[in-house]
């Protein structure tokens, strides 16, 4: 299947990238520890009406930084991060060790949570076609959407980034056709984040209770 030859790569990369950087922004492919901050400070929509316990899955976890996030921030949150790296995994663990409230998974195969959220799991697509990585980035979507009871959140570089600053190696999704898709999919109440000074967007979904 395509979707387990594109996870197999992706695991590949980001294991190199933790290989080469350790538990660092870089280490998960950012290019600074204060964009990283910003992109899980738009995620804090999300639970904003929020005012006891929720649980929420991180897909894509790396090496638990949005557990660490969370914790900072005083939310009170049952968190379970997903990785496919098994050196991400393995210092994730280890640096939460103890914490009853913070578990993680290895995999892509989400349980049932209040909330879910994805940061950085579409933007890069290596050698895969923009084809077979938007038909990857919908059947995920649908996978935050499947596993989450009040709400999910993703983010994604933008297809307005500068043309002469592209990479090919990297997905640029279109904020408008990924809004439509989302208002048409799952419910009327999604927002889309795009003036927080990257060159992507987030976007937030809010799902009927």
């Amino acid at each position: 299947m395509q979707r387990d030859a594109i996870l197999a790569a992706v695991e590949q990369y980001y294991s190199g990238k933790f290989g080469e950087h350790g538990a660092s922004a870089h280490g998960v492919d950012w290019n600074s520890a204060e964009s990283q901050e910003l992109r899980f400070e738009q995620f804090t929509q999300l639970f904003r009406h929020e005012t006891g316990r929720f649980s929420v899955n991180d897909l894509g976890c790396g090496y638990g930084a949005f557990a660490a996030f969370l914790e900072r921030r005083g939310l009170d949150a049952s968190y379970t991060g997903y990785e496919l790296s098994a050196a991400m995994l393995g210092h994730a663990r280890e640096s939460f060790r103890g914490r009853s409230s913070v578990g993680f998974r290895k995999g892509t195969t989400l349980s049932p949570a209040d909330y879910s959220v994805a940061s950085g799991v579409f933007n890069v697509k290596l050698a895969f076609s923009d084809d077979e990585w938007e038909a990857y980035v919908d059947g995920t979507i649908d996978d935050l959407a499947g596993a989450s009871r009040k709400g999910f959140a993703f983010n994604m570089l933008t297809s307005y980034s500068d043309a002469d600053r592209r990479r090919p190696d990297l997905y640029y999704g279109d904020p408008c056709t990924i809004f439509d898709t989302c208002e048409r999919r799952y419910t009327r109440d999604v927002a889309l984040l795009h003036d927080y000074g990257l060159w992507e967007f987030t976007v937030i979904v809010r799902l009927a209770q």
